[in-house]
């Protein structure tokens, strides 16, 4: 007789019992993840009468790949550069409601006579929300063009990595024992480094070896490559000391970088979906529903801790960003939940033994229920908001819109530490982290390879010292000597600049030369840096001397931006009529002030229409009178048509309180005389290197200059002081037929509407 393994009767009975359940669920409008946690429960030992699993070391294992893939998928929603845009309002928010859940968790398990590791995890558990509960809510809302919903967004974002943070350093704590300051440094510093270096080598290798393959490439092969490069990455970050899941996150994040990003995210999902479900029926699997009604008092406790916990913290971390009073309670109200993330660092503790039997069920139990309470919370944040403004006392709302306009006003100069880091921060920092991985790559693989082999010979020392010099010698050259002024410094920040230049370069010199002592002190003892003294004069003339480092530096980067934007390229490439650059997926919209309008009769300034709805207005007509570019004070007068530029959901904002009647004419056209449209500045171009209040370009357009690419960076509303430069994308609002004239006469590029 065929003997059947217990791992495969196990794994059919647990989908088959979760593809009932999670079909109930679907029936009832439930969130499928709350159906596998309820599976779980059923085919795991605490409920009787139900056939259980046998084996559940086995499930363990599958709930582990589980984990890998659910963060391989979220890496691959992730991406670093979302991370860059999302901006102050998404990063303070995310930390100060970290901050807050870590420490009302750590307090309110203390409170209730928790050990101080039980408290610990607890406030790891409360702090992450929900990344898939949060975007299926938004889904089955219609609310995903609402505008707070992009904070949402980016405050996760910020979460799904502080997580990755956390799980590091939970592991550090529950190992040892303790909470040390230096332990946290370190284990932060080294997941820093490890981030950066894999962002910076995947950046560069990856698009490369998948252009290389691409036309070998069908969806079986991607989907074979894309996974073992996910538990390639898996193995090198567990070697290194962290967690599968850190791995599987950050090969996610490299491949969310390139060309083939939707494509392995499309295939990858039925994979994720499945691993993902076991996993979370697993979870099930670990409650106890005695445990559940034994302590029922501190699951609704924990409830409401964190439904009004994550409001105050996100939502306050958002007002001090500057975001309005109606955003923050908002998006403090979308976050209120836990989730996956929340499971993974409860597991954690479980797995290694160093929380109690009953904080596991709870977290789940807790999940669960503000899962279901999630859709309401959003459906019912923007009343909250409105009962908040009528309660609040007056002056305490108009301290907060004086914040909020403060906060957002632009222009505001930066300090010298700030404008250093803009110029030569990041290009320093990368390059610092390149060289020390030359060293340590050489130190910690290549060498105890070859003493393995060959044994212990004396000349290796100086074979890896010039080795690790000359490979290092381009990022130590970039360190000292590369880059320069941001593009999107100004002028006077740049002379601010120049005149600290002697300082900086003694700085940067410095610190090559410590990047230098550091790979000889690898190799060579410090009692014989006089002897390597000739080897770093040997290769000092490699350096500077010769033509090695520096064309060798600018080959790598260049390389590196050219990967950098090859998914952006890509998608040029596949909508060509539509430019790459699009500002911002901003539109030009023209709204009739109506006589009803509450802002007739105030000035733009009080009027708060850009701080209300993000928008800029950028030209207001009134009769024949045309008024471009107006100034905070201008006042809004009834049937004003004014022209303003923002997304689809600001617009629509916006219009709702400008126009409460429509007054526009049918066909809702602009102006065909006057529109949002783009040109790139060209080699040979007269504006070249003068300022945009000097170039004249304004007035050949009868338009003002609202936005600039330069090089992947954009600057919205730029200063009048910035300097044009070869190869900026500049987005003007003015009249069509000029701006048309002026792209042929002087530009030579092919018109761009939007």
């Amino acid at each position: 007789m065929i003997h059947l393994p217990e791992l495969i009767s196990d794994l059919g009975f647990i989908l088959v019992t979760a593809a009932v359940v999670t079909l109930l669920f679907r029936r009832m409008k439930q969130p499928v993840v709350l159906g596998y946690l309820i599976a779980g429960v059923l085919v795991g030992p605490h409920v009787p009468f139900i056939p259980t699993v046998h084996d559940s070391e086995s499930v363990k294992v599958w709930a582990e790949i589980g984990v890998i893939f659910l963060l391989f998928g979220l890496g691959l929603e992730f991406s670093f550069k979302k991370l860059a845009r999302v901006g102050k309002s998404a990063t303070i928010s995310a930390l100060f409601e970290i901050v807050t859940m870590i420490g009302i968790g750590f307090v309110t398990g203390m409170a209730l006579g928790w050990s101080k590791m039980d408290s610990i995890f607890l406030g790891g558990v409360l702090a992450v929300s929900s990344t898939t509960i949060i975007v299926r809510a938004f889904d089955e809302l219609g609310m995903k063009g609402r505008r707070f919903v992009s904070l949402v967004f980016g405050v996760l974002i910020v979460e799904d990595l502080v997580a990755i943070l956390l799980l590091v350093l939970l592991s550090t704590i529950a190992v040892t024992q303790t909470l040390s300051g230096t332990e946290l440094i370190g284990s932060t510093v080294r997941l820093g480094f490890f981030l950066l270096l894999w962002f910076l080598v995947g950046i560069y290798v990856l698009p490369i070896f998948l252009a290389r393959v691409r036309k070998y490439m069908t969806d079986e092969t991607t989907l074979v490559v894309s996974i073992g490069l996910c538990l390639l990455m898996v193995m090198i970050g567990t070697n290194l000391g962290f967690s599968p899941a850190l791995g599987a996150f950050v090969m996610g994040s490299l491949i969310a970088e390139t060309r083939d990003a939707k494509r392995v995210e499309h295939l990858i999902n039925p994979v994720r979906d499945l691993f993902a479900a076991v996993f979370f029926v697993s979870v099930g699997m670990m409650i106890d529903p005695a445990v559940l009604v034994k302590y029922w008092p501190q699951i609704t406790l924990l409830t409401v801790i964190t439904i009004v916990g994550k409001l105050f913290g996100s939502g306050l971390g958002a007002l001090v960003s500057g975001r309005s009073l109606k955003d923050s309670v908002q998006a403090g109200l979308s976050l209120a939940q836990i989730g996956e993330f929340s499971f993974i660092i409860a597991t954690l503790g479980v797995s290694l033994k160093v929380t109690s039997d009953f904080l596991y069920p709870i977290v789940v139990a807790v999940s669960a229920v503000t899962t279901f309470t999630t859709p309401y919370m959003i459906k019912f944040s923007e009343p909250t908001y409105h009962w908040i403004s009528r309660h609040m006392p007056a002056p305490l709302l108009s301290l907060l819109e004086r914040y909020e306009a403060a906060a957002n006003q632009e222009g505001r100069g930066s300090g010298f530490a700030g404008l250093i880091w803009d110029a030569y921060g990041l290009r320093i920092l990368f390059n610092s982290i390149l060289t020390i991985a030359v060293g340590l790559s050489l130190d910690r693989l290549a060498r105890p390879i070859l003493v393995q082999q060959f044994g212990e010979i004396a000349w290796f020392t100086t074979l890896f010292t010039v080795i690790g010099l000359i490979v290092a010698a381009p990022f130590i050259w970039a360190v000292v000597f590369g880059g320069g002024h941001s593009s999107s410094i100004s002028e006077r920040d740049a002379e601010r600049l120049n005149r600290l230049g002697p300082g900086i370069l003694l700085g940067r010199i410095l610190l090559g030369f410590s990047l230098i002592v550091f790979l000889i002190h690898l190799f060579e003892p410090m009692s014989t840096f006089i002897g390597a003294s000739a080897t770093l004069a040997m290769v000092a003339l490699i350096m500077f001397a010769s033509r090695y480092a520096a064309p060798t530096y600018k080959k790598i980067e260049n390389r590196f931006f050219e990967n950098l934007t090859d998914k952006e390229r890509a998608e040029q490439e596949q909508n060509p009529v539509r430019p790459a650059l699009a500002p911002w997926d901003a539109s030009l919209a023209e709204m009739v002030v109506s006589p009803d309008s509450e802002v007739v009769g105030k000035t733009l300034l009080d009027a708060k229409i850009k701080e209300r709805f993000g928008v800029m207005v950028s030209l207001i007509e009134r009769g024949s009178q045309r008024i471009l570019a107006p100034s905070r004070d201008q006042l809004l007068m009834p049937y004003d048509r004014i022209f303003v530029i923002g997304n689809d959901e600001e617009l629509n904002e916006a219009r709702r309180v400008l126009e409460e009647a429509p007054t526009v004419d049918s066909d809702d056209s602009l102006d065909p005389s006057y529109g949002l449209s783009c040109m790139m500045i060209k080699p040979g171009s007269r504006y070249i290197g003068r300022a945009l209040r000097d170039s004249g370009l304004r007035e050949d357009a009868d338009g003002i200059v609202v936005g600039i690419e330069r090089e992947g960076v954009r600057i919205l509303n730029p200063d009048s002081g910035l300097t044009i430069q070869e190869g900026d994308m500049v987005w003007l609002v003015g009249d069509m037929k000029r701006v048309d004239h002026l792209r042929t006469a002087h530009l030579k590029t092919e018109p761009t509407h939007a």
